[in-house]
């Protein structure tokens, strides 16, 4: 008996214990990881130190969280002066995965043959994307529009040839109402092969035109399977066009509501986002992505 009471004794006070402490008081919360969020980052945005080292940058890239990369650095079948499988090895011994790449083809044209090396070598290194990201000044009119597009129908098709996706990337220049239309809604969108060409909504310079992200993915539904994040610090109170920046800041610090954008990620097509920002983190990049990387899978993507 005075076994049973010594026992019953100490139940009640585990009991009383479990009450005052509550039910975490056995457990200890885990914060998840945060590559398990999926945030690709485009490696413009740590440029400097991708060209003074590469696999340096990459590993600091990884340590914060990021999963997927979107490279920005394709000359003559290399990727930041490497072969395919070196670059992609470092990266994926990292815990990375590439998906997408930013390389240019230029107004002039491109030759088939060009074309069929640079989507090889895409290929070889395991993309599933490459995307157009810029059109020079000189070439912003209607008849070159048109005229580039046309090639990039054949550059998408040479793309899809090997499994890869051919993608546009805009700044707000496109947005520019000119000859009495909007180039990117009555050139762009429309002249582009959907099947042959997905867009890379940059949301930044989206809204730096006036454009609703969102109601886009509502006109346009699944024409946006890649997403750039960038905020901004100054409100837009009549659009424009020039490509000023000073004020791009981390993804979550600004004005730009992204878990509005990720809630309609659906209607858009969105098959990956990537953090940018073209000004470096005005000198601390790994600080800058730190924080978009913080907020996102904080307060954003949750």
């Amino acid at each position: 008996m005075k076994n049973r009471r010594d026992f019953l004794k100490i139940s009640a006070a585990g009991a009383v214990g479990a009450v005052i402490l509550g039910p975490t008081a056995c457990t200890t919360a885990v914060a998840p990881d945060k590559k398990s969020f999926g945030v690709g980052l485009q490696l413009y945005t740590i440029r400097d130190a991708m060209a003074a080292d590469a696999p340096g940058a990459l590993k600091k890239m990884s340590d914060l969280g990021y999963k997927y990369v979107e490279m920005a650095s394709y000359s003559d079948g290399k990727f930041y002066g490497m072969a395919p499988k070196e670059f992609q090895k470092i990266v994926e011994d990292l815990g990375m995965k590439i998906v997408s790449s930013h390389t240019s083809v230029e107004a002039e044209g491109i030759t088939t043959a060009s074309a069929q090396k640079m989507a090889d070598a895409h290929a070889e290194i395991g993309v599933e994307y490459c995307v157009q990201p810029w059109i020079e000044e000189k070439d912003r009119n209607v008849e070159t529009y048109k005229r580039m597009i046309a090639e990039w129908n054949k550059v998408g098709e040479i793309m899809k040839n090997v499994g890869i996706q051919f993608g546009y990337h805009n700044h707000n220049f496109e947005f520019l109402p000119t000859d009495g239309m909007v180039p990117y809604y009555d050139i762009f969108l429309k002249e582009m092969d959907a099947d042959l060409i997905t867009m890379e909504l940059d949301c930044y310079w989206a809204t730096k035109a006036g454009q609703d992200p969102v109601e886009m993915f509502d006109k346009y539904p699944g024409r946006f399977q890649l997403l750039h994040f960038k905020d901004m610090a100054a409100e837009v109170t009549t659009p424009f066009y020039t490509v000023d920046k000073d004020d791009i800041t981390s993804v979550g610090s600004g004005l730009i509501d992204f878990k509005r954008i990720y809630a309609a990620r659906e209607k858009a097509g969105m098959k990956y986002f990537f953090v940018e920002d073209d000004n470096q983190g005005n000198g601390k990049p790994f600080e800058g992505i730190g924080a978009s990387i913080t907020n996102l899978t904080t307060k954003i993507l949750v």
